[in-house]
């Protein structure tokens, strides 16, 4: 996969495949190497800890997992659903990412 996603930590999104489709949920993490995100409350998975000092009972936790960042959509409020994105000039001649649709800015 490419280096570069569309996606940043910190957005909010929408899973538009898998068996969390239609979810939204915020980046927390993002891998550009591997082409992945993890997205709060999408993808949960068990892990099973032994007892240590920082958890002394131990047991089986929930976590979120990576999930393929082409799975995901930038959210606009504006729009309130999944959209694509654009890359605008903004005043200062910076680039910002912008929705297609509304033009609405998610880069402040």
């Amino acid at each position: 996969m490419a280096n570069k996603l569309h996606v940043k930590k910190g957005d909010t999104v929408v899973v538009i495949a898998g068996k969390d489709a239609g979810a939204t949920g915020k980046v927390l993490a993002a891998s550009p190497s591997k082409g992945k995100v993890v997205v709060e409350g999408v993808a949960k998975v068990k892990r099973h800890t032994k007892p240590s000092k920082n958890d002394p009972q131990g047991g089986i936790m929930e976590k979120e997992s990576f999930i393929d960042a082409s799975n995901v959509m930038p959210y606009c409020p504006k729009c309130k659903k999944g959209v694509r994105i654009a890359h605008v000039a903004d005043k200062n001649g910076k680039t910002v990412r912008a929705c297609v649709k509304c033009g609405n800015k998610f880069d402040k």
